[in-house]
């Protein structure tokens, strides 16, 4: 696991990116000798697009051994990412296809042109998928849609919310990011 990178990439509205399991995930990752970017990404509350790829191409600098895990909006910025990049593999978290008719969402840009299936799975060796049936956010058809569209390794739970109230530790994400990388 030490030669890779990792790169979190927290959800809109927030003005900070150590929320919930980010911070464990980090702490876990770099006990194993990762190296872990987490920064609070520019435009934190809408999380533009136009902003947070350009905040990762400048300042984080990825490449073929690069995973990026991404929470919500971050799942979004991934995504969209690999469409032009390529990267080892990503952690999609509570990720949506639609900006499920939220202004705000709209605003961010991700939904402005089709999703372009292909070239996200063919820029990185495997993507490892989490939903669950009752997040507040986030209906699961979106989940589902997004697992038929990238044949991702899909992790569908029922009591996980949006993977943030008091979820402080994300025990199957640690493993699942082990099997892929040992």
């Amino acid at each position: 696991m030490k030669n890779h990178k990792v790169i979190l990439i927290h959800g809109n509205q927030t003005l900070r990116w150590n929320y919930t399991w980010l911070p464990w995930v980090k702490d876990e990752l770099e006990k194993r000798g990762m190296q872990v970017f987490a920064e609070t990404f520019p435009d934190s509350i809408i999380a533009r697009e136009k902003y947070w790829i350009k905040f990762i191409e400048k300042y984080v600098k990825t490449d073929e051994n690069t995973i990026l895990i991404g929470h919500s909006s971050g799942a979004l910025c991934a995504m969209r990412y690999a469409e032009k990049h390529q990267i080892l593999g990503s952690v999609l978290v509570s990720a949506a296809h639609t900006d499920l008719g939220d202004d705000l969402e709209r605003q961010s840009g991700y939904f402005d042109r089709p999703w372009d299936w292909e070239k996200i799975k063919n820029n990185q060796q495997w993507i490892i998928q989490f939903s669950s049936t009752d997040d507040e956010y986030i209906p699961i058809e979106e989940a589902r849609h997004i697992h038929k569209c990238l044949d991702t390794e899909y992790h569908e739970f029922s009591n996980r919310g949006h993977f943030f109230k008091g979820q402080l530790q994300f025990e199957e994400l640690l493993e699942q990011l082990k099997e892929r990388l040992e």
